[in-house]
């Protein structure tokens, strides 16, 4: 099948797979790792699912332009930009920070600016106001009309995409853990989760953001705008960042060496790693019942 279209269309459940492991083992957890970095194929971790109906949109609606904001190493770019190359779409990328225009890419700018998407870097100030009118008519001028999508994906069209995960989730697990960054997997899982016979599971989402305990807002705006209200059992814990978006610390970089060198997974420090070492530390501290199963949802 062309890349193009098979890109719109919903793909086969992400793989999960229970690993042994006595750390958690000790006291009496179950961990599953749900492979949702392998949903498909070209675009980075589970971005397809936030994507999947926005692009869907865009085309239907006769948009030859995509165009959204990130930070220098968002995943979200990098998908935006794959998916702009497989269905033949111009992309465009704002990218916090207008001090980064004159220093070379990093690994995930270059990726996205390979995959064909133009870069605008913008000052962090008028980045922050991104969302008003005004702002954002000044960007369309510069770059013409455009399909707009927000910074990580998360719209009501992406929630509604991510309710997949949870349903292929139901009833395989007690608990479901997700790393977050603006909150639309999160909104999107627990809904997923609560939809149908057996939707009892709770969602734990670990932000990457320092004092990210602000997204519980957000989740519930986002849930808001794709259901009407509340959906799900969903919590948030923010103490594993490690010191903020992209940043690590030396227990976080000893935890995600060990866990590659027993399971041969190397969780990506910026997402994945943060919620793997934010459950063992709740599986220790006794958050869990004694035979709980709780599945890591590794999205990049």
């Amino acid at each position: 099948m062309d890349a193009a279209p098979s890109l719109l269309e919903p793909q086969p459940p992400s793989p999960l797979t229970e690993v042994a492991d006595e750390r958690f083992g000790a006291h009496g957890v179950r961990l599953l790792l749900k492979r949702d970095d392998l949903v498909h194929p070209d675009l980075p971790g589970n971005k397809f699912r936030k994507l999947r109906l926005n692009l869907a949109a865009a085309v239907q609606a006769g948009h030859d332009t995509l165009l959204t904001f990130g930070g220098a190493y968002s995943n979200h770019l990098r998908a935006v930009a794959a998916a702009g190359r497989l269905l033949g779409l111009r992309t465009v990328g704002v990218v916090r920070g207008q001090e980064l225009a004159d220093r070379p890419l990093n690994p995930s700018l270059s990726v996205a600016a390979a995959d064909g998407m133009r870069l605008d870097f913008v000052d962090r100030a008028t980045y922050r106001r991104k969302g008003e009118p005004e702002v954002l008519a000044a960007l369309l001028a510069r770059h013409g009309r455009a399909y707009v999508l927000p910074e990580g994906g998360s719209n009501a069209a992406a929630v509604l995409g991510c309710t997949d995960l949870g349903r292929e989730l139901r009833g395989a697990a007690d608990v479901v853990a997700v790393a977050c960054g603006t909150g639309g997997t999160l909104a999107g899982l627990a809904a997923g989760l609560a939809d149908g016979p057996g939707g009892c599971a709770q969602a734990v989402g670990f932000p990457v953001l320092r004092g990210g305990a602000f997204l519980a807002a957000d989740v519930a705006r986002l849930q808001q705008e794709a259901f009407g209200g509340r959906r799900g059992r969903w919590r948030l814990d923010d103490r594993f960042h490690h010191g903020g978006f992209a940043r690590s610390s030396p227990d976080l970089e000893e935890f995600a060496a060990e866990f590659h060198r027993r399971h041969g997974l190397d969780p990506e420090r910026v997402y994945v790693a943060k919620m793997l070492h934010g459950v063992l530390t709740l599986a220790a501290e006794g958050a869990f019942p004694p035979g709980t199963r709780v599945a890591a949802v590794v999205t990049g």
